[in-house]
């Protein structure tokens, strides 16, 4: 079964991003994961600020940078089954991130989701 456990929000400027969702919208920062990436506190589903010079020029994300990140025990079971369900990648081989690894995979409408095996 599959739970959403994060929403990622790709962005061009981390400082301005922090300032907008917490003196804009009254989020508060939770954790800093380096320089680029920031967990806000938003209930019991986090928001995960990450700066990333394209996030304005990727094509797989269209017109949004906010992508929906679902929770996963095994990645690699996971890869198999999408893989299983002829699912296009973005990034298929499981890749290291702050707090374990993830895959990004698109739905049939070009939405982009990612699952996320924590370690």
């Amino acid at each position: 079964m599959s739970q959403v456990c994060v929403i990622g929000i790709y962005v061009p400027n981390i400082q301005l991003a922090i300032d907008f969702y917490t003196n804009v919208l009254g989020f508060h920062v939770d954790k800093h994961y380096g320089e680029k990436i920031v967990t806000l506190v938003h209930g019991e589903l986090p928001i995960v600020l990450e700066e990333t010079e394209e996030a304005e020029l990727r094509p797989e994300m269209r017109t949004s940078g906010v992508v929906l990140a679902l929770k996963t025990d095994d990645i690699f079971d996971t890869v198999r089954h999408l893989k299983e369900h002829g699912v296009t990648f973005i990034i298929e081989e499981p890749k290291d991130c702050p707090p374990g690894k993830l895959i990004s995979f698109q739905d049939p409408f070009g939405n982009v989701l990612e699952y996320l095996q924590f370690n």
